[in-house]
């Protein structure tokens, strides 16, 4: 770990050096920021990292009113530059490595290193004591961060963010104004091609002309995709970063924010329960990952599941999980033997006996091994680009994926979700995702909503009585059908409670999933009566009163 830190340091650190401090006679810097000028209308301004960065919306007169994204920084004086650079060349010299061999807070241990020089070369640095604070943020800003971008990517209300290259703006996506030019320009093509060849670093992967397209996953679990100077794309090196919040939206999170209701939630939890196999569809940025990792909180803990990918972007509270990571090819040529695909990786998880396979995204013939596999009993989950069920189903069965059509009812449920614009505003914005659809697959011709999103009420109606698949559970485990959906209600209860606790947190979350296995009776009428709610369903086996206290006070121990 200590060798990994000192590289990583000194790797950022040439990088850092080798920026140009003039580009061209009439532009002294590599980049700029568009200043605010008076005639803007300012919508709203909100700190990143107070007190050394904002980011401004305001509404721009010259785009006819449209919303633009500035970013404010606190400005270096010329000596405080100085003291920064000569702080970093310090640091990529003489940085000590951690004294225990653990996982390391890479940024807490350089900024502790940072203050250590600045006490030991006090007179070199001649760094005033009003200063430090701004000289130890533009240190991580440059060094361990991002750069000129370090605000859009720490800023938690930006999605994405992507450069089609110089001389043009970086743009953000907003979750509450969607698309929005920022006032970030890059000047310089070498100052950009340097950014990106840091952030392939950072993520562990190379990228050079011979290999001018990186995907890899950076720090903070952002997706980082580039293109490297004019090889592949003619204006010249692009990327664009996806953010990923670094511990994903629980179930209760999405039902709060209404991506779906405790209802579905409850629906999916029984499904899963019974190794029902789910595929959520939607375009991109609709939330299909994010979906998908919240519905997977809802699996039994004592099942097993193997995870595989493309890039590590599912995180799950599950302890009994086994995650797969495909591996691209190696050496010049990149010789098919060196890489290690999706496809060989589903058909390693069968080998793991899983309970449940779950794979991030199905392009190509892994979804062919993943369909067999569902073949032979176990339970699976997936995302797929399609923007409707039939569209889904046309995606599957032709090449490459090449599901036969047969196969297409054991994915036995579809979930559709979207971006959407909402009737009226949620939390002040009028955007949101919602879950449009759950349709239950009968064939490859047939399926049945049980769930359905009304766009004009922003409500959610409801056929569950009508659901086939409930009815095969009925089959297979001997419950009658009014059993299964009193079930149903008994868990939706219990998910309300959660949200109305606000046990959000995807580990307490799991707690609760757990505590429920062990007495479901005792967690519902905790919840029951915590919420006002008659007990109106009949609870077939009723525990002993000593029982019943001792379960009432581990339900209190969970919501502690």
């Amino acid at each position: 770990m200590s060798k990994k830190i000192m590289q990583r340091i000194r790797t950022l650190s040439i990088f850092r050096k080798a920026t140009p401090e003039i580009v061209k006679k009439d532009v002294k810097v590599p980049y700029t920021f568009k200043p605010i000028i008076p005639e803007y209308n300012i919508v709203e301004t909100y700190w990143i990292r107070e007190p050394f960065s904002k980011v401004t919306i305001a509404s721009m007169p010259e785009l006819g009113g449209a919303y633009g994204y500035f970013i404010s920084e606190a400005e270096l004086l010329e000596e405080e530059r100085k003291a920064t650079d000569k702080l970093i060349d310090i640091l990529s010299a003489e940085l000590k490595p951690p004294t225990i061999e653990e996982e390391v807070d890479l940024r807490k241990h350089v900024l502790a290193e940072a203050e250590r020089m600045i006490s030991k070369y006090r007179s070199t640095l001649a760094i005033a004591k009003e200063s430090k604070d701004k000289v130890l943020y533009y240190v991580e800003r440059d060094l361990l961060g991002f750069g000129p971008i370090h605000t859009m990517v720490l800023d938690t209300r930006i999605e994405d963010v992507s450069c089609e290259g110089i001389n043009t703006p970086v743009y953000v996506w907003h979750r509450d104004y969607e698309g929005l030019p920022s006032n970030l320009m890059f000047l310089d093509s070498k100052q950009l091609d340097n950014l990106i060849v840091k952030l392939a670093h950072i993520g562990g992967k190379h990228v050079s002309t011979a290999f001018p397209i990186v995907d890899t996953m950076i720090y903070g679990k952002h997706r980082f995709v580039a293109t490297f100077k004019r090889e592949v794309t003619p204006k010249g090196s692009t990327f664009t970063i996806r953010k990923f919040r670094e511990k994903p939206l629980s179930i209760t999170e999405l039902v709060k924010s209404h991506t779906i209701t405790a209802r579905i939630a409850a629906y999916f939890w029984l499904l899963l329960e019974n190794r029902m196999s789910i595929i959520i569809i939607g375009g991109t940025g609709a939330g299909k990952t994010t979906l998908l990792n919240g519905l997977a909180s809802l699996i039994n803990p004592s099942m097993k599941i193997c995870t595989v990918e493309e890039i590590a972007e599912l995180n799950l509270s599950h302890e009994n999980w086994v995650q797969f990571v495909s591996r691209e090819s190696y050496g010049i040529g990149g010789t098919a033997s060196s890489a290690i695909p999706l496809f060989s990786l589903v058909k390693t998880t069968l080998r793991y006996r899983p309970d449940y396979i779950v794979v991030g995204e199905v392009r190509g013939e892994e979804a062919f091994v993943l369909f067999q596999a569902l073949a032979t009993g176990h339970g699976g989950m997936c995302t797929l680009h399609a923007e409707d069920v039939d569209y889904a189903v046309k995606r599957l069965t032709s090449p490459p994926m090449n599901v036969a059509e047969v196969y297409i009812p054991l994915m036995n449920v579809v979930a559709e979700v979207e971006r959407v614009h909402l009737p009226k505003p949620v939390s002040g914005s009028l955007f949101g995702r919602r879950v449009r659809e759950v349709s239950e697959v009968l064939s490859h011709k047939e399926f049945m909503k049980v769930f359905n999103w009304d766009p004009l009420s922003d409500d959610f109606s409801s056929r569950l009585e009508e659901s086939i698949l409930l009815r095969k559970i009925s089959l297979r485990t001997g419950k009658s059908f009014q059993d299964l959906i009193d079930e149903i209600d008994r868990r939706e209860i219990v998910i309300k409670w959660m949200v109305e606790k606000g046990i959000f947190e995807t580990e307490d979350v799991a707690k609760v999933i757990s505590q429920y296995y062990i007495s479901p009776e005792a967690m519902y009428n905790i919840a029951s009566m915590e919420l006002a709610t008659p007990i109106r369903i009949k609870i077939q086996t009723p525990l002993k009163t000593s029982e019943n206290t001792s379960e009432e006070e581990k339900g209190s121990n969970i919501q502690s």
